[in-house]
């Protein structure tokens, strides 16, 4: 049975992952291909720091875009408030709740990635085969070492 424990040791403070994570999501977001740049926008519609802007206009703007909007839309998304709630506690959390972000980057590449329409499903997978499971907004995903 494949280990139910994180296959990866962040060896980096939460924080300053964020940052990094942030920095990729700025340069995704000011793409000039709609397919780099959209997943990064509709974040930030989903999100409510568009200033009240449509996805298109929020498109046509992009290059405006500024890190610190993207490092809201992080802390927004782990459940803060704001950037400064976020970095003042991040860093004592466990590294597994920045899992679904480094998912994104690409941590995870080499491992083999089964995708589950939600946790509950994942878990009962994880109870037979094992497996790492990493919540992914409504979704999951079971990820085993490679042999």
């Amino acid at each position: 049975m494949w280990s139910t424990s994180n296959p990866l040791s962040p060896c980096t403070p939460n924080s300053d992952f964020l940052r990094s994570h942030a920095r990729r999501l700025l340069r995704h977001a000011r793409a000039a291909h709609a397919h780099v740049a959209l997943p990064v926008l509709r974040r930030l519609v989903a999100a409510k720091l568009n200033a009240g802007q449509s996805l298109s206009a929020l498109h046509a703007s992009r290059e405006t875009l500024q890190l610190k909007t993207l490092l809201r839309l992080l802390a927004v998304e782990l459940g803060y408030a704001d950037w400064a709630e976020c970095k003042a506690v991040i860093d004592s959390r466990e590294a597994a709740c920045l899992d679904r972000y480094r998912l994104d980057a690409g941590a995870f590449g080499d491992f083999e990635k089964n995708w589950f329409a939600n946790a509950t499903q994942a878990r009962d997978w994880q109870r037979q085969h094992g497996g790492y499971v990493v919540q992914y907004g409504e979704q999951a995903v079971a990820i085993l070492r490679p042999a």
